[in-house]
């Protein structure tokens, strides 16, 4: 299939900083990709770059077929066929939402019998129905997103980029957004460009995720794979393994591991990272994937208690003290210490007093690990 989108080699610098370094990808008719990254990554310069609303330094921009941009030519965002839905929603204040929607249509010369039906249609997509006539500030976030989207799609563009649309609303209505989007984009075919801070945001959405470091691409893959194998450090912490032990690099039964304090966990060594005998190592997990126990487990017993869903049946033990017990509702977030006095977080059922020792069990495809390397 032919991509819709390709982006070749891409560069842009702001004086001595590299907001975009060799940046390649490309995406299918009727994908959704999420690049996710953290604030500075260079998301936004990439998204402001295919829109056409800045100029690469090195490399292209080739939408159907037909390159858009480069160091030397670029064509004008209103003649790429894309169009943008912003984070702020960027709707005319003095226009209802009949005419806001229709925006588009009407400077395109469109009938206005065909305005009307094209208008009808989007609002019953998106339930906007009894609202054509209210202003934007008689509107909740939701309804104003709702809009944007819909004065957006109404003009049919190739590609349609969302540049941070669910952050102003709060978390109730962002997650149930993010839902009826990546619901409505499926149904419609629609090809588009997500730009995010937030994994969830992106996980519910997305077809494939590229993330993002410093201006470079750490890992373009599905979304499922990127959480299972996270490819950098990086991005296992983006993805959630808030958890970061350091300790010495060993072979455990034939199996690559670390050693923190007088425990030994094994992992997975994700992406092309090589890892020296007694080196220094980072081992990054997921709270939600350690479980407390105040006696040392068999792997066997650990199995059956997870009713054999730990993948290769092997964990590992960390020998731990709880210092702090934090209630959220419906789990406990417990905060312990290991024996060398490092810190992990992990969730519980009930509250756990301070001061009592017992086990982490960590099976080891949960387990991360990754060489000490400047990430920055």
């Amino acid at each position: 299939m032919t991509p819709l989108l390709e982006v070749r080699g891409v560069q842009k610098s702001f004086g001595k900083h590299d907001a975009l370094r060799d940046i390649q990808f490309s995406v299918a008719p009727g994908e959704i990709i999420s690049v996710l990254g953290p604030s500075g990554c260079g998301k936004s310069t990439l998204l402001q770059i295919i829109a056409g609303l800045q100029q690469p330094d090195a490399g292209e921009i080739v939408l159907r077929g037909k390159t858009v941009a480069t160091a030397k030519s670029l064509v004008p965002p209103e003649k790429r066929n894309i169009n943008m839905v912003f984070q702020d929603y960027a709707l005319w204040p003095h226009m209802n939402v009949f005419d806001n929607i229709a925006y588009g249509l009407t400077r395109k010369k469109m009938a206005a019998v065909d305005i009307r039906k094209k208008i009808e249609e989007l609002m019953a997509l998106l339930r906007l129905q009894g609202l054509e006539h209210r202003l934007p500030p008689q509107l909740s976030g939701g309804q104003q997103q709702r809009v944007a989207i819909a004065r957006a799609l109404a003009t049919e563009p190739d590609l349609l980029l969302l540049d941070e649309p669910l952050s102003n609303l709060d978390m109730r209505l962002r997650i149930a957004m993010r839902t009826e989007m990546a619901y409505l984009f499926r149904r419609l075919g629609t090809t588009v460009f997500h730009v995010t801070h937030d994994p969830d945001e992106a996980f519910a959405m997305a077809d494939r995720l590229i993330i993002m470091r410093s201006g470079a691409i750490d890992q373009i893959a599905d979304a499922a794979s990127c959480y299972s194998y996270p490819a950098t450090q990086s991005a296992a912490a983006l993805l959630g393994a808030g958890n970061q032990l350091t300790g010495k690099f060993v072979f455990h039964e034939h199996q690559p591991a670390a050693r923190i304090g007088e425990s030994v966990l094994t992992g997975i060594i994700p992406g092309q990272h090589v890892l020296q005998s007694e080196s220094v190592v980072h081992l990054l997990c997921r709270p939600e994937d350690l479980l407390w126990q105040e006696e040392p487990w068999t792997a066997a017993a650990w199995a059956r208690k997870t009713d054999g869903e730990m993948g290769d049946g092997i964990c590992s033990q960390l020998a731990a003290r709880v210092v702090h017990s934090t209630f959220e509702g419906s789990r406990w977030r417990i905060l312990a210490q290991t024996q060398d006095e490092q810190q992990v977080t992990y969730f519980h059922s009930r509250c756990i007093e301070s001061g009592k020792k017992g086990w982490l069990l960590l099976p080891r495809s949960a387990a991360y690990l990754y060489p000490q390397i400047d990430e920055r």
